[in-house]
């Protein structure tokens, strides 16, 4: 699984024109499902997402967590991400985790998330998504487990 995240002053996600889910202060989460990836590896992922430091401290150090902060989430799937880029001029989604087990594993992740104490939106499993945000910093990662 692969997770890029954005620490965010607020984040939105429209599908047919329609706000879905929209957070204040947090992260955005881009999820990328590939073939071999579990609910043993969503599990982990999902653990550092949630207890992942990249909020600023009293100190302007990067020691707090979503969790420390009771921030916001925004969980969007993004095939893309599983892309294999390295060879020729057309990326290949040989490794992406074909749609219907990947939406069952999104699905799995976002209840898992929302079972925290935190406010979590999402986005449309394989829709055509429109998604806005304040990046905070920018300050951007990718997790891979």
């Amino acid at each position: 699984m692969i997770a890029l995240l954005q620490r965010v002053n607020w984040a939105q996600v429209k599908v047919e024109g329609q706000v879905s889910a929209r957070i204040e202060k947090g992260l955005l989460v881009l999820l990328g499902v590939e073939r071999e990836d579990t609910q043993a590896k969503a599990d982990k992922l999902l653990h550092k997402i949630l207890n992942y430091r990249v909020f600023s401290d009293d100190q302007e150090r990067m020691n707090l967590s979503l969790l420390d902060i009771n921030a916001e989430l925004l969980l969007v799937s993004q095939f893309t991400l599983a892309a294999t880029t390295d060879k020729g001029m057309r990326p290949g989604f040989s490794s992406a985790m074909p749609p219907s087990e990947a939406e069952a594993l999104y699905d799995y992740m976002l209840a898992q998330a929302r079972q925290s104490s935190l406010q979590v939106g999402a986005g449309s499993f394989g829709a055509d998504m429109k998604v806005a945000l304040e990046n905070d910093g920018p300050v951007t990662f990718t997790l891979r487990v």
